[in-house]
């Protein structure tokens, strides 16, 4: 995994995000029914959103993301 640095004319930065999705109720139903297609699922959502995926394999449910500055938390999740 490279680290680099993101940056602009005056700036530079490199943020990374722990993003965890959590079911309702932390009912496992979702991770019997579709544990398969998550990562997939979570692939074409960060394809579509211009967001890279750092890491995704170690549980369905967590993902390290590096979302662009121009985007906010709230508008990837949302």
């Amino acid at each position: 995994m490279a680290q680099k640095a993101h940056s602009l004319s005056h700036t530079k930065w490199m943020c990374k995000y722990h993003i965890v999705f959590t079911p309702k109720y932390r009912r496992k139903v979702i991770y019997n029914h579709y544990r398969g297609s998550l990562g997939e699922i979570f692939q074409r959502l960060c394809s579509y959103k211009g967001v890279e995926m750092i890491e995704g394999h170690l549980m369905p449910n967590h993902r390290l993301l590096s979302i662009p500055s121009r985007m906010s938390i709230s508008s990837y999740m949302g």
